[in-house]
This record gives structure tokens, sequence and C-alpha cells, in this order.
């Protein structure tokens, strides 16, 4: 029977060893010991602190992991607040120095470094060579973004660091592991590195995001919104808090030396209702793509939505006339 520990200063007053054994013992006898060993050995990368990002730092530290580098650029803003992790009085503070806080406050003895840079050609080799599994958050809707995430990816393959990320549509939030250590193009060759250039943000999102899960009200959305200028991606709290549980445990899996499953999707506006619902969602789902992509230029659909061998075979040939 471990002894109660229930004020802050009789906690502050225990050795690193015994503030873990205190902190993890309601995972004993459903996390084995020896995996929270590796669990407390391990490093993690947590890049990008935002939506999907900050839903992992508070669970994984919860679940024992003691180590952590976090990298984001960005500050909270007000609009923020509706599914990230901060509250009134984090706006204008840097996303990664916040989650930092959040660790500590829940293990003090933890190490953890914030990367107010977030990813960037400068830092991302050294982030991603001295951790043991990679939680990739960042987010796409910005250019920036967009090329942090395709540099992370790359040092990711080319380092052999396994990747889990996710991606809010909706009500759906699909996870994705990237097991590194085999597999030997970045996304998995959904996109070469350089293509986000010559295809620019939108198609190169949808190269490599899970294109088979878009939930059809994403689709109508997206159809609507993407006719404006000024255009923001509408993100939900549901969608974006279930990757913290999903993390936690394909994040285990890895350091257990097991493989997650490639794609995890969970729509929870989907599996909340009755079968009937169910079922027009799925049924809806064909002629509400079929409208969104209608609404794309051709060049951009095809770009975005074709099959991964038939743009590796346009990528080739697009090289090919371009070097002749």
């Amino acid at each position: 029977m471990t002894e109660e520990i229930d004020t802050p200063s009789a906690a502050y007053e225990l050795s690193s060893d015994d503030y873990y054994r205190h902190l993890v013992a309601r995972n004993r006898g459903l996390i084995s010991a020896s995996l929270q060993r590796r669990i407390r050995a391990s490093r993690l990368l947590i890049a990008g602190c935002g939506s999907i990002g900050g839903a992992t730092v508070q669970p994984l530290a919860r679940m024992g992991y003691t180590q952590f580098e976090l990298a984001d650029v960005g500050a909270y803003e007000l609009n923020n607040l509706n599914r990230q992790h901060a509250t009134v009085g984090d706006l204008g503070k840097n996303k990664a120095v916040v989650m930092a806080e959040h660790v500590k406050a829940i293990n003090p003895t933890a190490i953890v470094s914030a990367h107010v840079d977030g990813i960037t050609c400068e830092n991302v080799r050294d982030l991603v060579s001295g951790v043991d599994v990679i939680v990739d958050g960042i987010d796409v809707t910005t250019s920036s973004g967009l090329r942090a995430k395709v540099l992370l990816h790359q040092h990711a393959c080319r380092l052999r660091i396994p990747l889990i990320t996710a991606w809010d549509m909706a009500g759906m939030l699909t996870a994705q592991y990237f097991d590194y250590r085999s597999i030997t193009q970045p996304f998995d060759g959904e996109l070469v590195p350089g293509d986000e250039d010559r295809l620019g943000t939108w198609p190169t999102i949808f190269r490599i995001a899970p294109r088979r899960w878009i939930p059809a009200e994403m689709f109508d959305e997206l159809s609507r919104g993407l006719r404006q200028s000024d255009y923001n991606v509408p993100q939900l709290t549901e969608a974006a808090a279930q990757f913290g549980a999903l993390a936690v445990h394909m994040t285990n899996l890895v350091v257990d030396g097991q493989h997650p499953r490639r794609a995890v999707p969970v729509d929870v506006h989907r599996v909340t209702v009755p079968l009937a619902r169910r079922s027009q969602i799925s049924l809806r789902r064909p002629m509400s793509a079929y409208r969104f992509l209608r609404t794309l230029p051709i060049a951009q659909a095809l770009s975005g939505f074709a099959p991964k061998s038939v743009y590796q075979v346009a990528h080739h040939l697009t090289r090919k006339g371009e070097l002749s």
C-alpha cells in the first residue's frame, strides 16, 4: 500500500525516485514494471504544442514520461482557447514554454526543454537525433508550418526515428504512425520533399493528410471555406483532445517494441449517434467529396488526391521534363 501524499510540501520533499513511484502508482497492474522503466527512460520530442500536440503533453507526463523536448514558434491567442490546453492567463505566451510549465507542475523532477523557434533548419537535426519517439503536432495551415512539418519528417526518416502524428477534421481525429526505422521515404512516399513549393499549400496538405478518413462535414466545410481569401480552418475540441489518449497508448506501444496501426481514425460525431444516422453519414461522404473536388482547379485536385503511385509517376515525369 502506497503512503498517501496529499500536500504540495509533502510531494516536494520526496526524492525523484519516490516522487515517480507515487506518480505512477495507479498504472500498476495495467502497465508492467518493465514498460514503466522504459517509459521513464525514453526521451520524446513534441513538435507543435497547440491543438493536437498540446493535447498529448499532460497525458504523456501523467503516464510517466520524464524527458521532453517541446518545440513551437507560436504564442497563444484567444481563438486558441476553444481547443488548446491554455487559459486567458497564457495569452501571448509561447506554447512550448507553457506546456513545459504543465509538465513540471505534474512532475517537478521531469527534464524539459522548450524550443521557442519551433522546428527549423538549424535545430531539427539535433532535436530529432536525441529522442526515442517524435510526436508531430505541427500546424500545417501556414506555409511556414507546412515546411517545418516536411523538414521534421525528412529528418525523422533520415535518422530512423519513429513518429506519431494526427489530423483533426471536424469530429474526426486520425492518428498516424510512421515507423521510419523501416519506412524509407518521408510520409511513406505520399509527398516528395521539395514538391511542397511546386504544388502549393493545399495540394500538399491533401497529399500528406489521411485522405481516406476526411469526413463528409469537413469536405462540405472546405467546399465553402476555400472560396474565401482569409479562410481559417475550423477545429473542435472533441477532435483535438482525442489525440492525448491515442498518442499515449501508441507511444507506449513503440517504447515497448510493438507496432501501432498505421492509421487510427476515430470520428466522435459518427460513433456517438444511432446506427441509422451513422449510415446516413457514411452514404453522404462520396457525394461531399465529389462536390469538393469539383470546386478545385483540375491540377490541384489531381495533385492533391491522386493515388501515391500516380503522384510518384507524375513527379518523375515533371522532374524529367525540367531536366531535359
